[in-house]
């Protein structure tokens, strides 16, 4: 189900939408684009597509039109992709968020805290218990502010990086 989060006006009187989605397409150049805006650094076309593919939920943030007459909504494929984050999960206990992103361009406009937030609510929604990611440094204020708290015992993941 697409929930359009906010509307605004362009200096031209345009109106446009700002369209949050689990079930629209997402084209993975569009995905690589948003990623090269936002300085990520590059990966392998093929497996992003099968990450995205392999994923429990995929959430987009799309910048639609809205008809001026009407007042209807555009289709998110005609839209312009400004966020992206992907969960992957057991189906039952467990989803990680993972690749929240959104274009720098539109950032600071509150659509990170409600792609999260989005994706909380679908998840729960879906019966899944715990809601767990990862975040450098620098991003820990903006996902505490969220709910998220750091293992108060320490980190208690571990990881393998095979050589």
């Amino acid at each position: 189900m697409d929930i359009t989060l906010q509307t605004t006006t362009t200096e031209n009187g345009a109106v446009k939408a700002m369209v949050f989605s689990t079930t629209a397409p997402v084209d993975v150049l569009e995905v690589e684009r948003l990623c090269a805006c936002a300085g990520w650094p590059d990966r392998p076309r093929a497996k992003l597509k099968r990450a995205l593919e392999n994923s429990f939920m995929v959430a987009t943030l799309y910048e639609c039109d809205v008809d001026a007459s009407t007042g209807n909504v555009g289709e998110t494929s005609r839209g312009r992709l400004v966020g992206c984050a992907r969960a992957t999960s057991d189906h039952v206990f467990n989803s990680t968020l993972w690749d929240i992103i959104v274009d720098p361009e539109y950032q600071g406009k509150g659509l990170g805290k409600a792609l999260v937030q989005q994706m909380i609510r679908s998840l729960l929604a879906r019966d899944v218990a715990n809601v767990t990611l990862f975040a450098d440094q620098d991003v820990i204020p903006f996902y505490r502010a969220l709910g998220f708290v750091q293992d108060p015992e320490g980190i208690k993941g571990m990881f393998l990086y095979p050589e």
